[in-house]
């Protein structure tokens, strides 16, 4: 039986008042299997009609489906290498993960952490609990747990709080119905419209100070969290921040055997042609259609073309050329290590007392965001997950661990680097029918985030294909000021 609020939630997720066909449906070609691709192909399935729904391709130059998130192996366990975690509000996810049957798992609230100032730990959370503890001990440890941080932290604690909640009170607007809710054709539209534009001309920091928050507070908890989140610093945009802080929270949870079960299984039911091992070298307005031209000499006629995986760093020639504002991406580098951590690069006198989560703070001299336990096999055994800006050479890996057994190195392409005022590539970028998801990445980025923006091509997909201009309406000029709020 589905549970009574999982029930409601589905209820409040948009669906289109009714199943239309779209016109002139040809082959719809989206380039790159990631959440925003498979989104995309999820939503132009389920907003149309089944017998006029468009022959959706899917091209993706990696030999599988997930795009940035995927698995490593260690010692025989899975472990996610992208995108791990998934906040209770983000709707889509949760909705998928409950069309596709999938199991979920969350993490543990009770994290020891320890902030880590390059020579001593400045800050530290209570150790959890031995397992099997009692119900009266946890909420105990739970409670002395906030005593400390609100000593350290006082009354930012609560600031910040209210920041997070206000910015994910303004994203649920996103799942109102599609009645009241407008087919947006700039993100610009899309953040004005839910009144988080403004969090994007802006840093971090400067959002922050303005809440209230102490400089205690930004320089060490918050830039922890962003060092993790963003593997930046408090000087990211303040929308993207807010959403790394929200990335903090309890209840967060991950789809068990890996998130990228999510694209792969929202593109198995939408029943796409899926061509693994095959990059779109260049994409060519023929007039009525797009030509695309693969790197093993295959081209494709696509009425439709949409671009699901950023920009930034791969070699698509559009002709003619199309015109974006520059964006880096930041990479991260994740080093998932089997073995043991030196205590003495730590300073402190025993290994016990290193935390199981060791944040940084933003010093120059200090290799890397985060150290993470993520299994226990004994108590000189364990893997690690390791969150650098840089790749972390032999010699200083030997300096970090006593130890190691099995080290696995993963650079990725993770997310935009984030510098306000935020600028924003064009959704569509030829005024034609050539859509680019990504661009909403310049906002924040995250799975739900990737959805999101996705939903919104594929119903202004539909409605640009039935030549309909889709209509911006006001926010609080219609009565959208009575539409439902989420407040899990």
């Amino acid at each position: 039986m589905v549970p009574l609020l999982l029930l409601s939630l589905l209820l409040l997720l948009p669906v289109p008042a009714q199943v239309l066909p779209l016109p002139n449906a040809g082959d719809v070609c989206i380039v790159g299997a990631g959440i925003s691709g498979a989104s995309t192909a999820f939503f132009l399935t389920n907003y149309t009609s089944t017998s006029a729904a468009p022959q959706l391709r899917v091209f993706e130059r990696r030999p599988r489906v997930g795009g940035r998130l995927g698995t490593v192996t260690v010692a025989g366990d899975h472990f996610e290498a992208g995108g791990s975690i998934i906040h209770p509000r983000n709707l889509h996810a949760r909705r998928f993960a409950d069309l596709l049957g999938l199991a979920v798992e969350t993490g543990a609230d009770d994290d020891w952490l320890g902030i880590w100032d390059g020579t001593r730990f400045v800050f530290q959370t209570l150790r959890p609990p031995p397992p099997g503890s009692s119900w009266l001990r946890r909420k105990l440890h739970g409670l002395l747990n906030s005593l400390l941080l609100f000593n350290r932290y006082g009354l930012s604690l609560l600031k910040m709080d209210r920041f997070v909640q206000e910015m994910l009170q303004r994203f649920m607007l996103f799942y109102n119905g599609t009645d009241s809710r407008p087919v947006f054709v700039t993100v610009e539209e899309m953040l004005k419209w839910t009144g988080l534009y403004g969090l994007t001309r802006r840093t971090l920091g400067e959002e922050l100070t303005d809440a209230g928050l102490n400089s205690r507070t930004i320089s060490e908890l918050v830039t922890v969290i962003t060092r993790i989140n963003y593997g930046q610093s408090v000087r990211i945009s303040g929308l993207a921040g807010a959403v790394s802080l929200a990335g903090s929270e309890t209840g967060l949870w991950a789809v068990k055997g890996g998130n990228w079960q999510l694209p792969a299984g929202l593109l198995k039911i939408s029943n796409a042609t899926l061509h693994l091992q095959e990059g779109i070298d260049s994409i060519t307005d023929a007039g009525d259609y797009y030509v695309l031209k693969s790197n093993i000499g295959n081209e494709y006629n696509c009425t439709v073309t949409v671009v699901a995986t950023p920009l930034d760093e791969v070699n698509i020639t559009f002709s003619p050329p199309i015109s974006i504002p520059p964006r880096k991406m930041q990479h991260t580098h994740t080093t998932f290590v089997r073995g043991f951590l030196n205590h003495e690069y730590f300073g402190v006198s025993s290994s016990s007392d290193i935390p199981e989560l060791i944040g940084t703070m933003e010093l120059p001299d200090i290799p890397f965001s985060s150290i993470s336990v993520l299994k226990k096999y004994n108590e000189d055994d364990m893997t690690y997950k390791v969150f650098s800006r840089a790749k972390l050479e032999d010699g200083l890996l030997d300096q970090i661990f006593r130890r190691r057994k099995e080290t696995i190195r993963i650079n990725w392409a993770a997310y935009p680097h984030y510098e306000a005022p935020e600028a924003f590539a064009p959704i569509v970028l030829d005024g034609k029918q050539l859509y680019y998801v990504n661009t909403f990445e310049s906002a924040a980025s995250a799975m739900e985030t990737g959805a999101v923006a996705a939903e919104n091509v594929a119903r202004l997909i539909i409605s640009r294909r039935r030549g309909l201009e889709p209509h911006i309406q006001s926010f609080l000029g219609d009565g959208d000021e009575e539409e439902v709020r989420l407040d899990l």
